[in-house]
């Protein structure tokens, strides 16, 4: 044990060396990975063949690489693009591709976080502080790569317009449905909110029309926490307090986040590249705050819903 802590002292003191540089630089690549709640919205209904079918066309949008450029006090994070197969846009992944993300900007010294961000072809600059989390350090460590990582936990606030992040409301009540229904209880309604009538007919006919009308809005039934646990791990072998996306604030480099179903992980680091990058802020956009891009977003989305929502019940009316 006193050699490894002597070995760990004489390593940062290596860091510390290095990173005491002025124009130092690196450069890392993170791969960013989100699982499914499949069985949340349908997908207990479908087939392992119609699952997997899905989960490989959501795969582009699922899987991501990014790369991280950092000095001291600065860093630019950005997704490492590739061409999409021919016919791949359409759909749901055609829509959340109106939701392009561009350079995001941290400055960890003056607590500023930019945002270059696309949606629905307007270009925006989202100008916020950081967010600064309450870190705690559990002791725990484990080795990624040839760094020694060491594990600290967060709560975190949920951006609303967070898409990988939501879930089918109400998923206690539908798995309460689930097994009275496997035990033969008919006392639980269509809306786990209550016991049904004797003879049931009204009850049954009435229930069933709200459901068919709350199923033309796909929106109603989703729900995004709004905080959730952060488990992020970090090594002192590389001594800033930076990291992927908005992540920061530990003393040393984030390699590993684990948030909801997402993982991020490093998985290549140069140090001092010879050809080093500039880590520009983007300035091109409406400058706009977190807050108020949210609202633009939720009033894009609604009168999404307003239109389509209206051509599915004017269709629904006119078939025979």
């Amino acid at each position: 044990m006193k050699l490894k802590a002597l070995l760990i002292c004489i390593t940062l003191c290596v860091a510390s060396l290095t990173f005491a540089q002025d124009d130092f630089q690196g450069v890392a690549t993170y791969m960013s990975k989100t699982t499914m709640d499949m069985d949340g919205f349908g997908g207990k209904d479908m087939t392992p063949e119609r699952k997997k079918a899905i989960s490989e066309r959501m795969k582009s949008m699922l899987e991501k690489t990014y790369v991280l450029i950092f000095n001291k006090s600065e860093s630019t994070y950005k997704e490492d693009e590739k061409l999409d197969a021919p016919g791949s846009g359409g759909g749901f992944r055609g829509m959340m591709g109106s939701f392009t993300a561009g350079l995001q900007y941290k400055n960890i010294k003056d607590g500023q976080l930019i945002q270059d961000q696309e949606f629905f072809g307007k270009q925006f600059l989202i100008k916020d502080d950081l967010e600064k989390l309450e870190w705690k350090m559990t002791g725990e460590t484990k080795q990624i790569g040839k760094y020694m990582a060491m594990k600290a936990v967060a709560t975190k606030k949920v951006d609303a317009m967070d898409f990988s992040k939501m879930r089918r409301r109400g998923r206690d009540d539908d798995k309460k449905k689930d097994e009275a229904k496997a035990k033969g209880d008919r006392t639980v309604s269509t809306f786990g909110e209550g016991e049904a009538k004797e003879g049931g007919k009204e009850n049954d006919s009435s229930a069933l029309a709200s459901t068919e009308e709350k199923s033309t809005d796909i929106m109603d039934e989703i729900d995004i926490p709004e905080t959730e646990e952060v488990v992020a791990w970090y090594t002192m072998q590389i001594p800033v307090n930076n990291g992927p996306g908005d992540f920061w604030g530990l003393p040393g480099l984030i390699l590993e986040i684990n948030s909801g179903r997402t993982t991020i992980l490093c998985s290549k680091i140069v140090m001092n590249p010879a050809e080093k990058q500039e880590i520009k802020m983007p300035t091109k956009g409406k400058e706009v705050t977190k807050a108020e891009y949210n609202d633009i977003v939720k009033k894009k989305m609604e009168e999404m819903r307003e239109m389509y929502g209206g051509r599915n019940r004017g269709g629904h009316g006119g078939r025979h």
